[in-house]
């Protein structure tokens, strides 16, 4: 139903370019990049990683700070097979989060990315979430989340509400099916 909008909103009505089958496979298309806020949903993850490892050892005192350069060359071959060596703008000074102190921050993006899917797989085991987009009515998900999540912010633990919402404390496999079904 959203290739006939868009078509509609940009004036550009049977345009291949925004048929529904095109849209889809721009909004699956993996591909590693060296930009982490570029990223797509399954290689983010290993950006997220890389950082915290980097982190990790900082402060734990295994490495230098003038050793993070190769360390970052060395993660973003191994992970997603690109090469930065020399390139800081793309590699370890891309993020503003360790120049301002933001240790440990990192990780918080995936750990969203994991909620949000348990979310919806939670959403989905009441209600038709296709036929609600379907029919442009996105309120009963709107409903659950106001009932679920946003009306207990800053009341519960993360890990109480999210056993509350969705019956269990966060659980990978909810990220890892939604990853598989979008993208497999």
């Amino acid at each position: 139903w959203l290739a006939p909008e868009i078509q509609n909103v940009f004036s550009r009505a049977d345009d291949a370019s925004l048929s529904a089958e095109n849209l889809g496979k721009l909004t699956t298309r993996v591909k590693p990049g060296f930009i982490r806020v570029d990223a797509d949903e399954v290689t983010y993850p290993a950006h997220v990683i890389l950082r915290y490892e980097i982190e990790r050892d900082l402060i734990e005192g295994n490495i230098e700070v003038a050793d993070i350069p190769a360390l970052w060359q060395q993660k973003m071959a191994q992970y997603l097979g690109l090469d930065t060596t020399d390139n800081f703008k793309d590699g370890c000074m891309q993020d503003i989060h360790w120049t301002d102190g933001s240790f440990g921050y990192f990780p918080s993006y995936t750990l969203g990315a994991m909620y949000a899917a348990q979310f919806m797989a939670a959403i989905k085991r009441e209600m038709d979430v296709d036929a609600l987009i379907e029919k442009h009515d996105l309120s009963p998900i709107f409903n659950w989340l106001e009932t679920n999540i946003w009306s207990k912010a800053s009341t519960l633990s993360t890990d109480e509400l999210v056993r509350q919402a969705t019956g269990e404390s966060l659980n990978p496999r909810y990220f890892k099916e939604h990853l598989e079904s979008r993208y497999l």
